[in-house]
């Protein structure tokens, strides 16, 4: 058994990845990340903000939301990237500009990595994309 050093929880498989903490809101689930991607995270939920101001912010599957009658985006602090979820119809709408950016991508998933300037434009013009829908 290993068991995680922050949180104590005991798992099958050494290092299992897993949430140490329950976030209650958004701000909650920035402060708990990295404190290098801690500033990229919050002007990515600034700018979600800014394009969707009717949106309910929530925490939905330990993850940030903004919910209109549906997740409308979501997004999530991972080793190396940012996970972006807009739903698929957002990523296949989008499928040209993330190829030439050369992100990857899938389904509903956009990876944008740490190492990368983040795309706020295009965030922008996902989030105004999916607002409209």
């Amino acid at each position: 058994m290993w068991q995680c050093p922050k949180c104590k929880r005991e798992f099958k498989n050494t290092n299992q990845s897993h949430y140490c903490t329950k976030a209650e809101s958004i701000d909650d689930y920035i402060a708990q990340q990295a404190e290098e991607v801690q500033p990229i995270m919050r002007e990515v939920y600034e700018t979600v903000q800014k394009m969707a101001p009717e949106c309910t912010e929530k925490i939905s599957c330990h993850m940030p939301t903004f919910w209109q009658g549906k997740n409308l985006i979501q997004f999530a602090a991972h080793k190396n990237h940012l996970g972006f979820y807009p739903g698929e119809d957002a990523v296949n709408a989008f499928a040209d500009k993330l190829s030439l950016a050369d992100f990857k991508f899938n389904k509903g998933c956009i990876q944008l990595p740490w190492n990368k300037p983040m795309p706020y434009d295009l965030i922008e013009e996902i989030t105004k994309y999916r607002v409209t829908r």
